[in-house]
């Protein structure tokens, strides 16, 4: 049976593990900050690649980022990567095959092949966080584009309030349906509605209110944050109707930190009551935090 050594990459830490081709965890989980300097990146990179070498037949690579369609390069990276990250050639880095796959793809064949959506040829992962991510399964592949770039579903336009995105593009998915758009749509309503100065954070200015301000109040049945989070959850709503009737997908897997905070099946009601296709799922995520690792080491596994 194949093994790889999967290692998620953040802009923060690095995770890796043993993993093998059925998504079974065959060493403990080991953590390490990620160096800010390339340099140094690549260098504890061949560090724990030489340490877990010869156990494995593949390395396979979780990122956010464009990745290229060799599997070998990313093409673009996030701003919390180290600069020069896009020029680093991982196949360079190890004997054995080296496999790199963007993690919100990698999170959705995980969540195909052992989680969530198992069984089913037609689903999207979409990872709601501090951003917003996705992972399109269309009958069975792993939906790429014709540059690798595809499934950017955080870049969608929706109907929106004018608002920039951190992309500095106007009314993104992401800018309203993320862990940063709830806290944008917080700051936004303190400003302007009544039900602010009754709330919780009354004593906080307006651009002070936090995603966690929120979260905190919608458990104590505050109005303001009822109020915040509704119409957090309806540009969710908007964003999943528009992706359902574009795909007709079977099922939708909601994962990531701010997918917690939701109940799936009133949105699931209330993108069917609205779409043109055929009802879809919604589900949350099963494969856990270590998803990404998980897809990309199935999807190595697959490839080699």
């Amino acid at each position: 049976m194949k093994k790889a050594l999967a290692i998620d990459v953040g802009g923060t830490k690095l995770v890796y593990a043993v993993i093998n081709e059925k998504g079974e965890f065959l060493s403990e989980v080991k953590k390490t900050f990620t160096p800010q300097k390339i340099d140094e990146l690549e260098k504890v990179f061949k560090q724990i690649i030489k340490e877990n070498e010869n156990e494995v037949d593949i390395i396979a690579f979780a990122t956010a980022g464009a990745i290229n369609l060799e599997n070998t390069k990313v093409e673009s990276s996030t701003p919390n990567m180290p600069d020069g990250y896009n020029s680093l050639d991982f196949s360079r880095l190890s004997k054995k095959p080296v496999y790199v796959e963007n993690d919100a793809n990698a999170a959705a064949w995980a969540e195909y092949k052992i989680g969530a959506a198992a069984g089913c040829e037609n689903n999207i992962t979409i990872t709601l966080g501090t951003g917003i991510g996705g992972g399109f399964i269309v009958e069975g592949r792993l939906l790429r584009g014709k540059s690798g770039r595809g499934g950017e579903v955080g870049s969608m336009k929706i109907n929106g309030r004018d608002r920039i995105c951190t992309c500095h593009r106007k009314n993104c998915f992401e800018s309203y349906a993320s862990g940063v758009g709830l806290k944008k749509t917080a700051q936004e309503l303190a400003e302007n509605d009544l039900s602010f100065k009754n709330s919780l954070f009354c004593s906080k200015s307006p651009q002070d209110v936090t995603t966690y301000d929120i979260i905190n109040g919608l458990k104590q049945n505050d109005e303001y944050c009822i109020k915040v989070f509704n119409i957090w959850k309806n540009d969710l709503i908007t964003g999943l109707i528009n992706i359902t009737n574009i795909f007709d997908t079977e099922t939708i897997v909601i994962s990531g930190g701010m997918g917690e905070f939701i109940n799936t099946e009133e949105i699931q009601n209330a993108v069917n009551a609205e779409i043109v296709v055929s009802p879809v799922k919604i589900k949350q995520a099963k494969a856990g935090n270590y998803s990404g690792m998980i897809g990309a080491a199935l999807l190595a596994c697959t490839k080699y």
